[in-house]
Parts: structure tokens; C-alpha cells; sequence
């Protein structure tokens, strides 16, 4: 942008600022609430925007997001207002890499407070990788009348899906993801699930760890991309039909689902789905402190090892090998736990962690 135009400014400043003129059309300032009043203004007026904020400063915006949520809904009602484009959040720095700023930045809940509105004009999504958030910010500024969260963060990722397979998913607001499932798409014992980008890793991981140490178990994983998807389609439009849904997590099968933020988001979101208490939702919460981002997960109980205890818990026909599997993944849980707190620093198992097909 820099390129094209400066950063607006008309003081006197001294001589090593760069890119400062009096007709600058970049406005820099670290203050959300004028921010999103900057923004408002500039969809009401026809035009499309951005709001790209961390994670843990959504929230100084709570009250402003309340009030447009109540305008975009009223707008709805009266004829003659023309749809205007979405206002589209974008979250980055999220909690769980918060190693520097550590519980003070921590705060997953601008997705509780979104999911209180209206459904006819809110959306929460969570793209795992690159290529689905490519997909899903072409669709978020596309679309009109909305109040859109995009959670991303801006640490390197994995790349789990071509462009095309990203938008089949996006489309569908999640799927199961065969190529990290055992059950070969029939029958499965447990289904993991996960939304959000770290979350997808370490379910992977734990899924791994399964596929290795437990290979009989028919484990399904299953990612969500649009959480809305969840809730039934009488509470929200992008909810699932009955019979997409039970495609995905069956209609008695135990779900270990891996959540970006507080679980009490995805309950909500279940309520009204047969049997959602065989849903076990792991979580933010409110564990932390300035620490790496494995000790933070594991703080959470949604490290990968926490994940596939969770799973051997809970899966059908528990094989007589769980108990013992478990309590070596715990073992392993706190033996990492105490090398990284030696050597301030996750070990090369974690950070160096990648898929093997």
C-alpha cells in the first residue's frame, strides 16, 4: 500500500519517519473501538473492508459489535435498505502461540459473544491451512449483510489441502478427512474432530499416534471448518441437515472434538442435535501462563497426547491395551513437559512434527 499511497500525516516529524504525507491514504492507529467505527462507515457507504485485529484485543469491541449486529438485523426488515457488504473480522496472534505475551493475551471468547446474535447474520469459521482461507475470505467478502469471524494465525502451517479439495470443504463446512481416518469411511468407533488451526495439528497427531500404538481401532477424523455447520438448520443457515450430520459423527458414536476456543462455543451450538452429550469437547480453559505452545496446549488438556487419552477413554469396545497406552501417553505428556521447561523451548518431537501417510 505504501507503494501507492503514504501514511496520512500532517505534523512536523523528524527526519528518519518514512512514507508520511499531508495526503496520505493510510491511517495507522492501535485503537479497535475507532477502528470498527472507521469501518462501519465505510460499508454503510457502499464500499468493502477488512478488520484484521489479535485475537485477544476483539473483545475491547464487544459492545460495537452488539450494536451492528441489532442494525444488520433491523436493516432486514425495512425494504428499501440495500444489503451492504459483510463486516468480516480476521483474528490472528491467537492465544495458543502466545508464548511471549502469555495469559494476558489469551482469550478466545469474541466467538462466544458472535454466537449470541442474530444467525441470520453471523458466521464463525476456522480454516486449518492456507488454501481454506483463501476460500473462505473469498467468500466472507463477497458476501453482504453479515458479520463474519475468520480465526488465522500467522506463525508457519502445514498445508493439509489442495485449492480445489479446500473449496469442496468450505463448501460443505466440514467433512471427513480419509487420508488421517482408519475406518476406511465405514463403520468407525470414535470420530476426532477439530476446528481451528492448532487444534488440527495436534488432533493429526494424536490421530497418528492411534493409527501406530492402537491399529485395530476404526478411528474417523473428522474437520470443521464453518462451526456454525453444527448447529441444527432451524437455529442457524449454515447448520447441517440431520442427514449430513449423522453422515459425519453417526447418531451414537463418541466425538472427541478439538476446539479452537472455550468448549461452552461448540455446546451451544450442539444443543438441539440427538444425543449431543456423547460429544466430548476439549478446549480453552483459561489455563496459561508465558510458557511454549506445547506446555499451553497441554495446560488446556488438548495437547495431542491429552487427545489420544481422551480417545482411548471414550472408544467403543475399549480394547484391554487402552489403559496401559494411556498412561504411557501420559507418561510422555510429562516428561516433555519437564525437558521444555529445562530448555525454555519445545522439543524437535513436537515442533519438527509432520504427517507421515
Amino acid at each position: 500500500m505504501l507503494k501507492a499511497t503514504g501514511r496520512g500525516y500532517v505534523w512536523p516529524v523528524e527526519e528518519y519517519a518514512e512514507d508520511l504525507t499531508p495526503d496520505g491514504r493510510v491511517l495507522e492507529i492501535l485503537s479497535e473501538h475507532n477502528c470498527q467505527g472507521w469501518l462501519q462507515g465505510y460499508l454503510q457507504t457502499g464500499r468493502h473492508g477488512l478488520f484484521p485485529t489479535y485475537e485477544a484485543f476483539a473483545s475491547v469491541v464487544d459492545s460495537m459489535l452488539n450494536q451492528y449486529a441489532k442494525w444488520l438485523k433491523m436493516s432486514r426488515e425495512v425494504p428499501w435498505r440495500t444489503p451492504v457488504s459483510s463486516l468480516n473480522y480476521l483474528l490472528t496472534s491467537e492465544g495458543w502461540r502466545q508464548e511471549h505475551n502469555g495469559y494476558s493475551h489469551q482469550g478466545p471468547g469474541f466467538i462466544n459473544n458472535l454466537l449470541t446474535k442474530k444467525s441470520t447474520v453471523t458466521g464463525v469459521h476456522l480454516p486449518p491451512d492456507a488454501n481454506t482461507l483463501l476460500v473462505t475470505m473469498e467468500r466472507v467478502l463477497a458476501d453482504t449483510g453479515r458479520i463474519n469471524l475468520v480465526v488465522a494465525g500467522k506463525q508457519p502451517a502445514a498445508q493439509w489441502l489442495t485449492l480445489d479439495e479446500a473449496r469442496t470443504h468450505c463448501e460443505a463446512g466440514a467433512s471427513v478427512w480419509r487420508w488421517a481416518s482408519t475406518d476406511d469411511g465405514e463403520d468407525p468407533e470414535l470420530v476426532l474432530a477439530c476446528a481451528g488451526g492448532i487444534p488440527t495439528v495436534e488432533t493429526l497427531a494424536a490421530a497418528e499416534l492411534l493409527r501406530r500404538d492402537l491399529p485395530q481401532a476404526r478411528i474417523r477424523v473428522v474437520n470443521i471448518v464453518d462451526l456454525c455447520t453444527l448447529a441444527p438448520p432451524d437455529r442457524h443457515p449454515h447448520g447441517m441437515t440431520e442427514a449430513d450430520f449423522d453422515a459425519l459423527f453417526g447418531t451414537e458414536l463418541p466425538v472427541v472434538v478439538d476446539f479452537h476456543g472455550y468448549p461452552s462455543a461448540v455446546h451451544h451450538l450442539l444443543h438441539g442435535r440427538p444425543h449431543p452429550g456423547r460429544f466430548h469437547v476439549r478446549g480453552y480453559i483459561e489455563e496459561g501462563t508465558t510458557t511454549t505452545p506445547y506446555d499451553l496446549l497441554a495446560s488446556n488438556g488438548v495437547s495431542r497426547h491429552d487427545l489420544a487419552i481422551t480417545a482411548l477413554r471414550h472408544l467403543r469396545g475399549r480394547p484391554a491395551a487402552a489403559g496401559d497406552l494411556a498412561a504411557r501417553y501420559a507418561l510422555r505428556r510429562d516428561r516433555l513437559r519437564e525437558e521444555l521447561r529445562r530448555t525454555g523451548v519445545d522439543p524437535a518431537e513436537v515442533t519438527e512434527w509432520t504427517w507421515e501417510p
